[in-house]
């Protein structure tokens, strides 16, 4: 087993190469306007660290969000086209679930909060048993909304760090890891879970919107 497991649904651009047994190599960067410039070169970068070539993974794991609509498709687009050329299969896990399991990794056992940025001063949010365990499918709020819904448990990732006032028990970590991500998926394939497709969990629509009303200037 070789897994290439990618996120950008977070402003976290974040590559992992897994061989069903620990993480090999990784690459993490923090850009939330960079994600299409950093994904490819963070992808060569992990996979030479590891000394091995593309054509050696046997799978793809990828980050479906929530999450913003441009940087998320980023991921998406590239994890569904590598394994196309690769003839190999494609892992979609919910973002929020690989910040669950890497919260594990730093000690948090649960029960506890997962919020990412949602811009428009809203989070992505979920509620979680234990790191491997979501109660709810994940949403999208202003923080004051599910103040009573989050209240007296901790809370990981960066929009829990933007609303202490919300979150007052915020810890890290703050973004995304791929690392974290392809070793949940190492888990779930070794325990013949299933996985989600490699479609985009926006959860609203995009900002970009084609205008109403628009004149039409082509013949008609």
């Amino acid at each position: 087993m070789l897994l290439l497991a990618v996120d950008t649904a977070t402003p976290a651009v974040t590559v992992a190469l897994h061989d069903g047994e620990t993480v090999l190599a990784e690459s993490n960067q923090v850009d939330a306007r960079r994600h299409g410039e950093l994904l490819l070169p963070s992808v060569d970068r992990v996979l030479a660290e590891a000394g091995v070539k593309l054509d050696a993974v046997t799978g793809i794991v990828v980050g479906v969000g929530p999450g913003p609509y441009t940087g998320l498709r980023v991921g998406l687009v590239t994890a569904t086209t590598f394994a196309a050329v690769l003839g190999v299969p494609v892992h979609g896990l919910c973002t929020l679930d690989g910040l669950a399991y890497a919260a594990g990794t730093a000690g948090i056992e649960g029960p506890f909060t997962v919020a990412t940025d949602a811009r428009r001063k809203e989070v992505y949010w979920a509620r979680y048993e234990d790191p491997r365990t979501r109660v709810a499918e994940p949403a999208v709020d202003r923080p004051a909304e599910i103040a009573e819904q989050v209240a007296g448990v901790p809370a990981v990732g960066q929009g829990a760090l933007l609303y202490p006032e919300v979150f007052p028990d915020a810890r890290g970590p703050e973004h995304q890891s791929a690392a974290a991500l392809a070793s949940l998926a190492a888990e779930r394939l070794a325990a013949g879970a299933d996985f989600l497709p490699p479609t985009p969990l926006y959860l609203r629509r995009p900002d970009a919107q084609v205008p109403k009303n628009y004149k039409v200037v082509t013949p008609q």
